[in-house]
């Protein structure tokens, strides 16, 4: 499983504020609560007054003996904003940003009573100008903000004299046009383009009204053919067609959708292939994108969609890429916020710099043939791992435009390097559209009635709001997904994140390794809408399933999965022979015809740094050699790439890397998961450092060896090994035979002492050392081998 556990824990700390100011746009708005009567407090929020916005408000919080805050004696603040068309707006202070202006003030003889006055009026306080105040979202919670004195966000009627309202016309029902998809549908033939916002729950409700606002129409709301959308029941679905556009302008819009007993809110659109977001874009560089070309509407009121009926058309000099051998993938695992540092950031890398280390020669003098770039799909904020989604059609601007993005493509196939991307379909944030188009602000969480959503995760490993795969919804919006980014990006394939949760069929975490045709179901028809698209593309499944009957099954239909191997390798690079540091299970076993079921890895984004584990825990001389420490990391790699099937390396493992995967930036170590996806220190100078340097060659070396031989590593090449845990001191061995008589032979010697292997290569003779490139006449089949160290021979001359 994706250990999305620690990103939920990285969203609590950081980010909790956000998720309820965008999660809540759907609002059952309460009464007012009536005054307070002297020496009396009510449980929850009440009001000194009726709320009004020319006058000032006092809050009070009595917390009920099931709050989080009974019996707190720290200082709680107020979160809070202006609820407007579903969006919390004029907000004071961030979530962990604790200003005195927020603060409440403890009764001094009453028991878990607080109060604040927010003065010298409501519109006065909060600076909202003329935009009207209807709506306050209140939110009391602890200094640090893991405690909030109410588990659901509390909502406040405001009367307020500049509010006109909007009031929508009679609903128009006329038939969806032929040939619309839902989403944006450009016609580049009249320069129009027509609109298409499915809605209609599972029970058949769906909201009262529908409109448009952008600007085409001066983002004017209006009862006309310019703003209200048709509504064709059949089809479920609301829609509008503006003419007469100017096809080289990009357009920006939302939908403004309501219900008479919810109010207002707006809408982005799921398929829009870029956003703007007001909260986020101010932070992105110049440098990753140009401010212009994000530049938000006066009049905008959330994320924004955008579309062009004329787009630019990219030249891409490697139209036809195809991966040659998925059994012999060599992946790196990159994420573009921590490979390089932006010059305008601190903390935030993008693809230019990323880019600049590709045309360097980075990736090619290692020899990996296959890069798969951690989520990049819009994700909330600017600094994540990407296993935060909301917009599926759009790439995450934070690290640069469209034509960043394809140009990093384009350039890894001119050097035969294979791009992939991780995607998250297993969950979506609650400002997915989706999820707010359907939504239960009581519960905070999708609605029962929501046609793509269910209301709780089936599974035990969800985070954010769980995908009902089961529902066609769902399905054909994750396949147009998939054939997209295949079409648009030109990229290679897939890495599905957490495909165990794939399921509808309740589970806990021991039943969720059964098998389940459900799950088998939903990830065949995924693979089938890949391979329609692109006959050539992989989908690798992080699906850590137990049953290898559902293993086998997938692989046999031509699917990799994960292979997590960390744990033998961490063993023997800190110089362990027990505790599991065998390497049986590198290799697939099961019956999965002619090729390799298993993407295996050492190490994954989601996992301890091996280096970092050999500082930390392992015995001498590795905790304070760094030569030693490097020479056994070596040994470790060449037990891993020669033997068949696709493999993974996480960025910078090949250079020994050592910061701890719960460090901050300043490479800080915390002893929880606080940090875990925080940004990381570059260590770009361990480059420089020969010892770390001769790792990243031998890794170079080994995976430039598979390429030029792939037969030689082809799953019907192996033919025996010796490597399995009880073997420690007797040393190591791998052989393969390819079907047209190439040998080669790795010995290695994980111990602190000289050894001779007896018996490691199957017959004397001349043999190639790989080391040195020379052919060797060698009277023994029995290999001394120091401490440390390793050696490959082959029938064939290594390039």
């Amino acid at each position: 499983m994706k250990t999305i556990w620690f990103i939920c824990m990285w969203v609590v700390c950081v980010c909790t504020a956000l998720l309820s100011c965008t999660e809540d746009e759907k609002i059952i708005v309460p009464a007012p609560k009536p005054n307070i009567p002297p020496g009396e407090v009510p449980e929850g929020f009440s009001c000194s007054s009726s709320p009004d916005a020319d006058q000032p408000l006092t809050l009070t919080f009595k917390a009920p003996a099931s709050s989080a805050l009974y019996g707190f004696t720290g200082d709680v603040y107020l979160h809070t904003g202006v609820i407007v068309e579903g969006q919390w707006q004029f907000v004071p202070a961030g979530w962990n940003e604790n200003i005195d202006k927020c603060k409440f003030e403890k009764d001094a003889e009453l028991e878990n009573v607080w109060s604040i006055t927010l003065s010298p009026s409501l519109r006065e306080w909060f600076g909202s100008g003329t935009t009207p105040i209807t709506q306050l979202g209140v939110i009391i919670r602890s200094a640090d903000g893991t405690k909030k004195g109410l588990e659901t966000d509390e909502f406040i009627t405001v009367t307020d004299n500049l509010y006109t309202g909007f009031e929508p016309g009679e609903v128009k029902n006329q038939s969806l046009p032929a040939g619309m998809q839902y989403g944006i549908n450009t016609d580049v033939a009249t320069n129009s383009v027509t609109l298409v916002l499915y809605d209609k729950g599972t029970d058949g409700a769906h909201q009262d009204y529908a409109f448009v606002v952008g600007d085409f129409n001066n983002w004017t709301l209006a009862n006309d053919e310019t703003s209200q959308m048709y509504r064709d029941e059949a089809a479920g679905c609301w829609w509008i067609t503006l003419n007469n556009l100017d096809p080289s302008k990009e357009y920006r819009f939302q939908y403004y959708v309501g219900t008479e007993i919810a109010g207002s809110m707006r809408l982005g659109d799921p398929y829009t292939e870029k956003i703007l977001d007001p909260n986020n874009d101010q932070y992105i560089p110049e440098s990753t994108y140009p401010k212009a070309d994000i530049a938000y509407p006066e009049k905008g009121i959330g994320i924004v969609s955008t579309f062009k009926i004329s787009k630019e058309k990219y030249a891409w000099k490697n139209p036809d890429f195809k991966i040659k051998d998925p059994d012999n993938l060599m992946i790196y695992e990159l994420l573009f916020r921590d490979f390089t540092r932006n010059n305008g950031s601190v903390d935030v890398g993008d693809i230019k710099g990323a880019l600049a280390k590709l045309k360097a020669g980075y990736f090619r003098d290692l020899g990996v043939n296959a890069i798969e770039l951690m989520p990049v799909q819009e994700f909330e904020g600017n600094n994540s791992w990407g296993y935060n989604p909301f917009y599926f059609f759009a790439l995450d601007k934070a690290y640069g435009t469209k034509e960043d993005y394809k140009a990093f493509i384009d350039e890894c196939h001119s050097q035969g390097i294979a791009v992939l991307f991780d995607v998250v379909y297993n969950h979506a944030t609650g400002s997915h559209t989706f999820a707010r188009l359907f939504w239960n602000s009581s519960t905070n969480k999708t609605a029962d009635n929501n046609p793509w959503f269910n209301v709780d995760a089936p599974h035990p490993f969800s985070v954010f709001h769980d995908f009902n795969h089961e529902s066609k919804l769902t399905s054909d919006f994750v396949k147009r997904n998939l054939k997209f980014l295949l079409d648009e990006y030109k990229i290679d394939g897939f890495r599905f994140d957490l495909t165990k949760g794939f399921t509808n069929t309740p589970c806990d975490e021991a039943t969720a390794n059964n098998y389940d045709a459900g799950r088998i179901k939903i990830l065949k028809g995924y693979y089938d809408a890949i391979q329609e698209a692109n006959p050539n593309a992989v989908m690798i499944c992080e699906h850590l399933v137990g049953d290898m009957g559902e293993n086998e099954e997938l692989a046999n239909y031509g699917l990799k999965m994960w292979n997590k191997q960390c744990q033998a390798y961490y063993q023997t690079a800190m110089g362990y022979d027990s505790d599991g540091s065998g390497f049986e299970n590198v290799r697939w076993t099961g019956n999965a015809g002619n090729h390799d079921g298993w993407v295996s890895y050492m190490e994954s984004h989601d996992e301890e740094r091996t280096a970092y584990k050999q500082v930390a825990y392992s015995q001498e001389p590795f905790r304070s050699n760094l030569q030693a420490r490097m020479a056994q990391l070596e040994v470790n790699a060449a037990f891993f790439f020669t033997i068949p099937g696709a493999k993974m390396i996480w960025q910078f493992e090949e250079l020994g890397y050592d910061v701890s995967i719960n460090a901050d930036l300043q490479g800080n170590e915390y002893p929880d998961d606080s940090h875990r996806t925080d940004p990381k220190p570059l260590r770009w100078e361990y480059f420089n450092d020969s010892a770390r340097k001769r790792l990243y060659d031998t890794y170079g070396k080994l995976m430039k060896l598979r390429q030029a031989n792939p037969e030689v590593f082809a799953p019907e090449a192996f033919r025996e090994w010796q490597v399995a845990q009880g073997y420690w001191d007797n040393g190591r061995w791998i052989r393969l035979q390819s079907t047209n008589g190439k040998q080669l032979v790795v010995v290695g010697n994980f111990t602190t002492s000289e050894i001779t292997v007896a018996n490691a290569l199957p017959s004397t003779g001349k043999w190639y050392n790989m080391e040195t490139g020379e052919e060797e006449t060698i009277s023994s089949t029995s290999v001394t081998l120091p401490a440390h160290s390793f050696r490959v021979y082959t029938t064939f001359a290594v390039q």
